[in-house]
């Protein structure tokens, strides 16, 4: 295995994520499922849209390809299609995937196209001012929700599997190990892989709802697990999280993986990638 800071682009830093951002955690889980899978880099396509997010393959020493905002899962099936023999990885962000993107990333799961979809959702825009998006939570404070969100958010991992994902997961930004062995799982799979991964925005969704900083809002993360393989909450690393911490919990894992032919061909790898 490599280290995994082989994979980066030096040159780009320093990064503009801003302090307690969990995107940076994201993408180090990332490169060590890659690592791991021993894919060699000049395989691997990197595809992403606009937002916090998606400034990620900027630093990744892949082929990258930094498109239009909501377009990434459009561009990737183009990629996949015109060049099979490639690992194609969308990054994306709720607002990129799940408002102006929404469109292309429910009909690329829907005609099953062999690539993964990583979604980081942190609850709200966080580039471009901190307004409600399709993520925010109904009552959250937003900068367009001054009194609270009066809509209710999207389910993301429920959206993509009525559209047809055969592979749907969950993990959480506050359990890293946890998230490298579902993306492993999910780049393994043959067909449309999405993973959810709920990150944070300390800058916007910690303030604005008083959640608190990056080690605050992984801390309430946490708290809030529930693991189809057991809760991270019952786990004694997390004993110091508050008990005022409301539900809902969070579900994560691996919530959904079936065989079905693939756009363009049918590949027969199992869905635990054996």
């Amino acid at each position: 295995m490599t280290d995994v800071r082989d994979h980066l682009r030096e040159w780009a830093m320093p990064h503009v994520l801003c302090p307690g951002c969990a995107h940076g955690i994201v993408l180090r889980s990332f490169l060590e499922a890659v690592d791991q899978q021993g894919i060699d880099p000049d395989k691997l396509a990197m595809v992403a849209g606009i937002g916090c997010s998606s400034r990620l393959v900027g630093y990744v020493d892949f082929c990258t390809l930094h498109g239009t905002h909501g377009r990434a899962p459009a561009f990737a099936t183009g990629l996949k299609l015109a060049r099979p023999d490639l690992e194609v990885v969308v990054i994306t962000g709720d607002g990129d995937g799940l408002a102006i993107g929404g469109n292309h990333l429910i009909h690329a799961a829907r005609r099953n196209i062999d690539i993964t979809v990583l979604l980081l959702n942190n609850s709200i825009y966080g580039m471009t001012g901190g307004q409600a998006a399709p993520t925010t939570p109904a009552g959250a404070v937003a900068s367009t929700t001054p009194a609270g969100n009066s809509e209710p958010d999207f389910d993301a991992c429920r959206l993509l599997l009525g559209a047809g994902a055969s592979f749907v997961a969950r993990v959480l930004a506050a359990t890293p190990m946890e998230m490298t062995k579902v993306m492993v799982e999910g780049m393994k799979h043959r067909g449309f892989s999405f993973i959810e991964v709920i990150s944070d925005c300390p800058e916007y969704y910690g303030r604005y709802n008083k959640v608190g900083g990056g080690a605050d809002m992984l801390t309430w993360m946490a708290g809030r697990d529930q693991n189809v393989t057991g809760p991270l909450s019952s786990k004694k690393f997390v004993n110091h999280v508050p008990s005022s911490i409301p539900p809902p919990g969070i579900t994560t894992g691996i919530l959904h993986c079936e065989e079905r032919p693939v756009f363009a061909g049918i590949r027969g790898d199992d869905c635990n990638g054996s």
